[in-house]
């Protein structure tokens, strides 16, 4: 099974879970693909994709202990507790230009981790099919906790709220 956290930000990432329907309809994912939406409401055809809106934290975290690995939005949060669990991530960042964050500051957050080896980081939803001919033979690099530069990301981002 994989794992797909959407987060829980007011905002729509259709892009990525129809990039995921037609990968299953290639059967280039050949998985059962669970996806925690949040505010992503959508409806796939293909049986394959169950998608579920908020997830308790407890539930959640048994979804990330069993699913293969895991494709996430370019949230901290849902990366950090994939890598904590041991998990092989995807990321791909929502982005500004298409309504889906207030700002690109997710593009920095998947690119530092991409850049220090724990996930393979995306820009795009169609680079997705690239990344999961990667993902079997990924290994990724032991996350360890570095909060400086992840801080001022942060930070920078609520200052420009």
């Amino acid at each position: 099974m994989i794992l797909v956290m959407l987060g829980t930000q007011n905002n729509s990432f259709h892009r990525l879970l129809e990039e995921i329907e037609k990968l299953l309809d290639k059967n280039k994912i050949k998985e059962e693909v669970i996806i925690q939406a949040g505010y992503t409401k959508y409806q796939p055809q293909n049986k394959k994709m169950k998608v579920l809106d908020f997830v308790p934290r407890e539930e959640l975290e048994k979804l990330q202990e069993k699913a293969s690995f895991v494709i996430t939005h370019g949230g901290v949060g849902s990366i950090i507790t994939s890598l904590e669990r041991g998990k092989k991530v995807i990321a791909i960042p929502r982005l500004h230009e298409y309504g889906e964050h207030v700002n690109n500051h997710q593009k920095e957050i998947v690119e530092k981790f991409n850049k220090n080896g724990n996930i393979i980081g995306i820009k795009s939803v169609e680079e997705l099919e690239q990344a999961l001919e990667k993902i079997e033979k990924f290994k990724p690099k032991p996350y360890t906790e570095d909060n400086t530069k992840m801080l001022k990301i942060i930070e920078d981002f609520i200052e420009n709220i």
